[in-house]
């Protein structure tokens, strides 16, 4: 996979398209409770989406501790505090109930055309997602970000479906 570097100008206007994309899909206009991710750079950029949704919806976010995920609710996007990684976290308490999580939107460095999601080699979301098993999963990524094929196996969890633009 080749990546463009593209400009923040342009990653700024891909991303609200495809966030526009999300926002339309009938499992985020269903879902109550949705778990979403502070982005990085690199990634398509939630930040203002999170804090637009957060009082509408239970917007949930992931809390690396150790080599898991837990999830915590995000109310107020000024209660985020910079976790492992430099990822901006929700602070407050830990989010159990797993199976009234309807919509996961997950980041990836890459994903294929069967859903298939190549991430940053920790397997977080390998460990996540098989307990997330209500909720819909949408991988969303840059248009460049999506290939033909990424290594899968047995334990890597496909998504339901992929948001990108054409």
């Amino acid at each position: 996979m080749k990546n463009l570097h593209k400009s923040s100008a342009w990653q700024s206007a891909q991303s609200a398209e495809i966030l526009a994309v999300l926002e339309a899909h009938p499992a985020f206009r269903a879902a109550q409770t949705v778990l979403l991710y502070h982005s990085l750079p690199d990634e398509v950029d939630t930040h203002a989406f999170i804090g637009r949704w957060s009082g509408v919806k239970r917007i949930l976010l992931p809390v690396v501790a150790g080599d898991g995920l837990l999830l915590r609710q995000c109310s107020n996007t000024t209660e985020l505090a910079l976790g492992r990684y430099g990822i901006a976290e929700p602070i407050g308490t830990d989010f159990t109930d797993y199976a009234s999580i309807d919509l996961a939107v997950v980041p990836g460095v890459a994903f294929d055309l069967q859903g298939n999601r190549l991430g940053r080699g920790k397997g977080y979301y390998d460990r996540l997602l098989p307990g997330l098993t209500r909720a819909y999963k949408i991988g969303i990524c840059f248009p460049y970000q999506l290939v033909n094929t990424v290594p899968a196996d047995a334990h890597d969890i496909r998504m339901d479906e992929i948001i990108t633009l054409q």
